[in-house]
């Protein structure tokens, strides 16, 4: 069994991992991005992307913070109201806020949290250019949030968690951040069934988003676990790894195997609330 000072290791091995694999796509245009494995390196030509959604017809979207490294579109379940404080998780080079900001309108506020700097340099020039004054982006880790308690009315994330080695402190930390009431709307990447060894042991994997993700069942409970309330999964797509990646790691039987068998690698976006405490009586669950 590993003691604790190994998984700490091993968590800051696989964060520095992350970190210089999103440095390096902080200065990549969206086209190589895309057409890597979560944007972790040029490792597939048969499709022009693996997991994101289309962001072009969102209102708000700007393709200069686009860097296709989502797996979903979490700002178009989010319930996000004019006034709203939103923040948005591994916010990258902007996108996800800069939607959540025509939602929230001018009189709302958006906080978007990335501890990698070539991310945060780019975010903050994407939003100066835009002339957005209630957008502002913090240098920091998401299992400890440089943010208050209950200050934000909705969380956001798109594809983010799956690259965090302490899920469990994550949704702690959401948990703290929102208000009283508030929701999240998170897109992630999930598992169904047993990934192949070789896939979940390789560090690029692992930054490509695909190593990192956890247990469908597992995901959902650590909500739960966490005090959240009205757990929804707001949509779910299966993830097509292309031939050419996986034969890079697995043999050609085995790559066969894992694309037709019926579990796999899924995107889900889930929904869930954080109690309100003026419902909430004391001796109930929510209390």
């Amino acid at each position: 069994m590993e003691t604790t000072e190994q998984i700490t290791r091993t968590d800051e091995a696989l964060k520095a991992i992350v970190r210089q694999t999103y440095s390096e796509i902080a200065l990549q245009d969206k086209a190589t991005n895309e057409s890597s494995c979560c944007g972790s390196g040029g490792c597939t030509t048969e499709v022009a992307t693996i997991m994101s959604d289309d962001y072009s017809t969102i209102e708000g979207y700007a393709p200069d913070a686009d860097l296709g490294l989502g797996c979903g579109l979490p700002t178009q379940f989010a319930k996000i109201k004019q006034g709203d404080t939103v923040i948005d998780l591994g916010s990258g080079a902007g996108n996800d806020c800069f939607v959540a900001r025509a939602e929230t309108g001018a009189s709302g506020k958006v906080i978007g949290i990335d501890f990698t700097p070539a991310m945060l340099d780019k975010a903050r020039a994407n939003a100066d250019r835009l002339g957005f004054v209630n957008v502002e982006f913090r240098q920091g880790d998401i299992e400890h949030m440089p943010v208050g308690p209950s200050v934000a009315n909705v969380v956001v994330s798109n594809c983010v968690l799956n690259l965090v080695p302490n899920k469990d402190a994550v949704f702690s930390e959401i948990f703290r951040v929102l208000k009283p009431g508030g929701h999240f709307s998170i897109s992630d990447v999930v598992l169904l069934g047993e990934l192949p060894e070789a896939l979940r042991k390789d560090a690029e994997m692992y930054a490509g988003c695909v190593s990192g993700a956890i247990q469908k069942e597992d995901y959902l409970a650590l909500i739960a676990k966490n005090g959240f309330q009205n757990v929804t999964i707001q949509k779910e797509k299966a993830i097509v790894i292309p031939n050419d990646i996986l034969n890079n790691y697995l043999s050609p039987e085995a790559a066969k195997a894992f694309g037709s068998r019926d579990s796999g690698i899924f995107s889900i976006t889930v929904y869930a609330e954080k109690p309100d405490a003026a419902a909430c009586a004391c001796g109930t669950d929510c209390c």
